[in-house]
C-alpha cells in the first residue's frame, strides 16, 4: 500500500458495507452512553435503558412481553434482568396467570433510576444526538423504522437474490454482450456507429482501457443482462451499454445488474461516474434516479454529443 492514512475502508464499500459500519456506530455510541450513565452517578448500562423504560411505562411485563417490546432476543432480555436483579432495580415473581412465566416489576431503586435517566440524562443526550444529526434527527428515525419494518417483512437475507448472480467480463461472453445491447437499441433506436464500434469490440474499446463489463446470470435463463463502465480520456467513467434481455424483463434484473455496477464503478474510485440516455427511456431514467443518479447539464455539454439519440446526461452522486 502506498504511503500515507488508510482510508476508511467501509466507507469506501458504501451500502455492502451498510451492517459493518452501522455496528462501529453503534458500538461508539454505547460507549459515549456508558459514561454518560457513569457521569450522572447511574449503575446501569445503555442496554438496561429500554427495559427500565418499558417497565416504567407499561408496568409490570412478562419476559416474552419485554422481549416483543424491546425486538430483542429472548436470552438478550434474559441477560438484562439478570442483570438488573444484580443491582436491585427489579424484581421477578412468578406470573399468577402462566406459573411457568416470570413478572418483572421494578423495584423502588429502578423508578429512581429511571426517573434520574428521564430528568438529569435524556435532555442533554437528545441535544447532543440533535448536534450530531445536524438538525436531521427526526428524518434519520424516520429512515430507521422504514428499515426496521421492511427487515420485518422480508430480511435482508431473503432480499439477496439467489437465482441472479453477476458475472465478470469474458471473451466467452462478447456475443452476448452484443445481443443483448444490439436487441434493444434497434427495438427503441437505430444502432449509430459508436454503439457498433464498441458492441463488436469490446475488448478493446472498453477492457483494454481499464474499463468493465458486468452480466447478469439468471438460474433458468442464463445471461439475461450486461452493462459496462467505459473510461473517458479525460478520467471519468460512463456507464453504458446497459440491456436485459426481453425474456427476463419484469423480474427486476436491471436494478440487480445497476446496483452491481455502480458498486464496481465505486472501487475504481474515477472522478465521475455518468451515464447518457434519452427521454424514450423513462422507466431506466426513474432506476437511475432512485439508485443515486442526478441530471446534470454539464456532463450533457460535456458528453452528450457522442449520440444522436441523447437528450438525457446523469451524473452519480453517492449518499455518503
Amino acid at each position: 500500500m502506498e504511503s500515507g492514512e488508510p482510508q476508511d475502508i467501509l466507507a469506501a464499500l458504501g451500502p455492502i458495507a451498510m451492517a459493518s459500519r452501522l455496528k462501529r456506530m453503534a458500538e461508539r455510541l454505547q460507549a459515549d452512553a456508558s459514561s454518560i450513565l457513569e457521569r450522572a452517578g447511574l449503575p446501569i448500562q445503555p442496554n438496561h435503558v429500554g427495559l427500565l423504560a418499558a417497565l416504567d411505562r407499561y408496568g409490570d411485563l412478562t419476559v416474552g412481553e419485554a422481549t416483543a417490546t424491546l425486538g430483542y432476543s429472548q436470552p438478550a432480555v434474559t441477560r438484562i434482568v439478570t442483570s438488573l436483579q444484580d443491582l436491585g432495580l427489579v424484581a421477578c415473581r412468578s406470573d399468577q396467570r402462566d406459573l411457568r412465566a416470570k413478572q418483572i416489576s421494578l423495584t423502588p431503586a429502578g423508578r429512581a433510576a429511571i426517573e434520574h435517566t428521564r430528568l438529569y440524562v435524556w435532555p442533554p443526550l437528545s441535544a447532543a444526538v440533535s448536534a450530531l444529526c445536524d438538525g436531521n434527527e427526526t428524518t434519520l428515525l424516520t429512515l430507521i423504522a422504514g428499515m426496521e419494518e421492511r427487515m420485518a417483512e422480508v430480511s435482508m437475507a431473503d432480499r439477496v437474490r439467489s437465482d441472479l448472480t453477476i458475472l465478470p467480463w469474458s471473451p466467452e461472453r462478447a456475443r452476448a454482450f452484443h445481443d443483448i445491447n444490439a436487441a434493444w437499441i434497434e427495438e427503441m433506436f437505430t444502432l449509430e456507429d459508436h454503439d457498433r464500434e464498441v458492441l463488436q469490440n469490446p475488448q478493446r474499446c472498453i477492457i483494454d482501457r481499464g474499463g468493465r463489463i458486468l452480466f447478469a446470470h439468471s438460474a433458468g435463463l442464463g445471461v439475461v443482462g450486461a452493462c459496462a463502465l467505459m473510461p473517458t480520456e479525460d478520467g471519468a467513467l460512463e456507464l453504458t451499454k446497459m440491456g436485459v434481455l426481453a425474456s427476463a424483463r419484469g423480474q427486476k434484473v436491471g436494478e440487480f445488474l445497476l446496483e452491481a455496477t455502480i458498486a464496481c464503478a465505486r472501487s475504481m474510485q474515477n472522478a465521475c461516474l455518468f451515464l447518457l440516455t434519452s427521454t424514450k427511456c423513462a422507466p431506466a431514467i426513474h432506476l437511475y434516479e432512485k439508485l443515486g443518479f442526478q441530471h446534470d447539464s454539464e456532463i450533457m455539454a460535456r458528453y452528450g454529443a457522442s449520440y444522436a439519440r441523447c437528450n438525457v446526461a446523469m451524473r452519480y452522486v453517492p449518499s455518503a
